[in-house]
């Protein structure tokens, strides 16, 4: 497997094997594609963004892979009660990946987490749905 590929399949092994303050079962996809009724349920969805490739070295190019995971669930009232656990979950992943290494690919090191916009309004406008996607960037040197 391409290593942009190892890494987000190691993400999601990571969230689905820790405890967080909901439940849910994280999915590795290409396309995060949902129906709107599906959406009653918390998705957790990791996605390969991309990669930026750099000169480190005369012999070793840095490697940044980047790593949506995407937080969505529909709502039925837009109020903090129902809103604020769906944000906390975001900072909760987003905490649990700051300063990791992941155990299926060590050499993938964590370099930042990105959260802009913290959610999508027009989701919630559009779809009465929490979107909010945190891209993770770990640095490979090869």
């Amino acid at each position: 497997m391409p290593v942009l590929t190892d890494i987000a399949e190691a993400v999601k092994d990571e969230l689905n094997g820790h405890d967080f303050s909901q439940e849910f079962e994280a999915a590795r996809l290409y396309q995060p594609l949902f129906e709107l009724p599906e959406m009653k349920t918390l998705h957790v969805t990791v996605v390969p963004q991309g990669v930026d490739m750099q000169v480190s070295s005369r012999t070793l190019v840095q490697h940044d892979y980047g790593i949506d995971v995407a937080v969505q669930k529909k709502f039925e009232a837009d109020d903090a009660v129902e809103l604020d656990p769906l944000m906390a979950l975001v900072e909760e992943i987003a905490d649990f990946f700051r300063l990791r290494r992941l155990d299926a690919v060590p050499a993938a090191i964590w370099v930042k987490t990105e959260n802009k916009p913290v959610y999508s309004q027009e989701h919630m406008q559009q779809f009465r749905q929490f979107t909010s996607v945190i891209t993770l960037t770990f640095r490979v040197l090869r």
